[in-house]
């Protein structure tokens, strides 16, 4: 078996209200290069955000890897280590037997796990985290193009 690519992977998502125009940036790092994405949508949420960052970051990447992904979004980290194999078991319905929120981007999120090594990180966000705080401000400006 082929050795994986090792990655870092640091996300953020910004919401000017909620729900209102947002933002997500990442910051995808393989030994010293690193690739910068961001985007936003006019009408979102911030859990959307945060959760399509990490899609379009795991998108980008052609073969499998292993990626740490380093996230301030609780969603995000628990979505992806402890409640996806439960989603993916009662048919997208979360434990109040409602369908889970987010399954456009949570359903290839699922494939793309399949296919890459995932472990994640939670991070305390405006802690002064560097590439957090970078990925917040790449998000926030992505969400503040939709008002001008």
């Amino acid at each position: 078996m082929a050795k994986r690519t090792q990655y870092e992977l640091f996300t953020d998502g910004a919401c000017l209200g909620n729900p209102g125009p947002g933002g997500w940036a990442f910051i995808l790092r393989c030994k010293d290069e690193e690739v910068v994405g961001s985007g936003g949508e006019a009408n979102t949420t911030n859990q959307r955000m945060e959760v399509t960052a990490v899609l379009r970051a795991l998108e980008s990447l052609e073969e499998p890897a292993s990626i740490v992904i380093h996230a301030d979004s609780k969603y995000v980290t628990d979505g992806l280590t402890k409640w996806m194999d439960g989603w993916l078991k009662k048919g997208w319905k979360n434990a109040a037997k409602k369908p889970v929120k987010n399954q456009d981007l949570w359903k290839p999120l699922a494939q793309l796990r399949e296919k890459h090594e995932i472990t994640t990180n939670w991070v305390k966000g405006h802690d002064g985290h560097t590439e957090n705080e970078r990925c917040d401000t790449l998000a926030s400006a992505e969400a503040e193009n939709f008002l001008r």
